[in-house]
């Protein structure tokens, strides 16, 4: 809860600061726009804690630390 408290503390202040010094705000200035922002963010987060719990069928596939996959090494 305190991370959610801080963060809107954050954004404000980064809004406030960017209006009082006239630097365009990063973010829509429109309420859709704001709403699109959020509904992304929320989309995110929920594909995150659910993909997570999920075997990872295709990790052989993936490349290691080289980039190079089995199928590709020489």
């Amino acid at each position: 809860m305190n991370k959610i408290a801080l963060s809107f503390l954050l954004a404000f202040a980064i809004g406030a600061g960017a209006r009082m010094s006239g630097i365009p705000v990063p973010a829509p200035p429109v309420l859709i726009g704001a709403l699109l922002v959020l509904a992304m963010t929320l989309g995110y987060i929920a594909a995150d804690e659910t993909a997570s719990h999920r075997e990872a069928k295709n990790r052989h596939l993936c490349g290691g630390p080289t980039g190079e996959t089995k199928g590709s090494a020489s």
